[in-house]
């Protein structure tokens, strides 16, 4: 009687236990090397749409691999770099690009880092220069009278 519970309680494990997990690998071959260097750049270039912050190479999503099975497909036809990142700019635009064309466009893209670092740098500098004439201005007659008050009354406690 325990044997069965024991066999039961096994099965029971065995069938329910998660299966491992099978990541999808691509596998792309090509006509030469030099196809097969032109693809990796290509793939390492081209930013993924739904990931915004990762190359098609490194993405899972579907549409990833849809766009690296695309840029597989038109090297094999024969088009070259340039045509490949062309066609993917005229249906995604420029943002695919991790490095976008300076362009009036792309203008923010390369201008807004700088402009918000020399923004940053004249905000201290006005701060520090107000900071130091107000440190500069000596006390009135008053203000030392008091100070020296002050300063008398906490000696003498």
């Amino acid at each position: 009687m325990r044997f069965l519970s024991f066999l039961a309680l096994l099965a029971g494990l065995v069938l329910t236990a998660p299966l491992p997990a099978r990541a999808a690998i691509d596998v792309y071959e090509f006509d030469s090397p030099e196809q097969e260097d032109v693809f990796r750049e290509l793939v390492r270039e081209l930013r993924c749409p739904k990931c915004q912050n990762q190359d098609i190479s490194d993405s899972n999503a579907e549409l990833a691999k849809d766009l690296r099975d695309k840029t597989h497909e038109m090297l094999l036809a024969g088009s070259s770099k340039q045509e490949i990142i062309d066609y993917m700019v005229a249906r995604y635009g420029n943002f695919i690009l991790y490095k976008p064309p300076l362009m009036a466009s792309t203008l923010i893209l390369w201008l807004g880092p700088v402009l918000v670092i020399l923004l940053g740098l004249g905000v201290v500098l006005l701060r520090t220069r107000r900071g130091r004439r107000g440190r500069s201005e000596a006390l009135s007659a008053e203000e030392q009278k008091r100070l020296a008050e002050l300063l008398n009354k906490d000696k003498e406690s």
